[in-house]
């Protein structure tokens, strides 16, 4: 793979990577670009293969098979320079706990080449009256800050955030938003993986689901799944407690229609039928349609192989 980098080159290309753990695949042939600037978020459920994708782009991991480039070059070679342009915030990191969070900041700010200011990015994260505080005081969610200041501390050009927001409260989440937001509009590339669709859908240019070790979609966040995915679907009980489903482009037309009595699916005294409701599918509810498929092929592909 052609190593060199420009800058229309996308930040991270991806073809035919392969993870195996003994013999297993838990990484199975995926490709994948991520165009510079752009915020891609990785979803899929535990074991999925997200966390071994993101070790081996950040160098951290040996892929079995397959080429990857990572600010163009490979990351299994990345040197120094190459890891101070990009940012990193672990699923789960053990700071030391004798250092305030000023003093470890300071510190990890000294291997950047040019990193940014100490008490701006302390003020970034919300962490200013926290700043002379021993991190080893601090609450959870105010350690996770501290992880995602030194995520950001070196001007990255690349970030990964595995799980970042995992233990903020609901305004945490909502600042820190704001903050990769900013970041974004500084021209940094992010990769998320992340539980919480909403926060997908707030961040995400793209993103892609990944179930077994496969990508099985990757897509605009507006358009994953497609259109068939965003059809709403009516429900209701007719008077014999029978459960009807139809998808539909004009749900209103439909609900009016089953207001009077039409073949028996309610009387006219009834007003409405039982149960009625009316569902745009979320994110969420697209999201879990086609991990649910993936699975489903997968098994049968597996029941096939038997």
């Amino acid at each position: 793979m052609d190593q060199t980098a420009t800058p229309e080159a996308p930040a991270i290309r991806i073809r035919g990577l392969r993870k195996d753990y003994g013999g297993i695949a838990a990484v199975d042939g995926i490709d994948l670009d991520i165009a510079r600037g752009e915020t891609f978020a990785l979803l899929g459920p535990n074991g999925a293969g997200k966390s071994t994708t993101i070790e081996v782009l950040e160098g951290y991991r040996l892929r079995t098979a397959g080429e990857v480039s990572v600010l163009g070059l490979d990351p299994a070679h990345g040197g120094l320079d190459w890891k101070s342009r990009i940012g990193i915030v672990l699923q789960s990191a053990s700071e030391p706990g004798r250092y305030t969070v000023r003093e470890q900041l300071a510190h990890f700010a000294r291997f950047y080449p040019n990193p940014r200011d100490v008490d701006e990015v302390i003020a970034s994260v919300g962490l200013e009256a926290k700043a002379r505080t021993r991190i080893a005081k601090l609450s959870g969610g105010q350690r996770r800050r501290v992880d995602v200041a030194l995520g950001i501390i070196g001007r990255p050009e690349l970030l990964f955030l595995d799980e970042p927001t995992t233990g903020f409260d609901p305004e945490a989440r909502r600042e820190f938003w704001t903050l990769v937001r900013a970041l974004k509009q500084e021209g940094t590339t992010i990769l998320l993986t992340t539980h919480y669709l909403d926060e997908a859908a707030q961040l995400g240019d793209r993103a892609g689901v990944i179930v077994g070790g496969r990508l099985v979609e990757v897509a605009p966040i507006g358009e994953l799944g497609g259109a068939e995915a965003r059809v709403p679907i009516v429900r209701w009980r007719d008077q014999d407690g029978v459960r009807h489903e139809v998808r539909t482009e004009r749900p209103a037309e439909l609900v009016a229609s089953l207001r009077p009595a039409q073949d028996g699916a309610v009387a006219p005294e009834h007003g409405e039928p039982e149960g009625l409701e009316v569902i745009r599918p979320s994110l969420e509810d697209i999201y879990l349609g086609l991990v649910g498929t993936a699975g489903a092929v997968a098994l049968d592909d597996e029941e096939a192989l038997a």
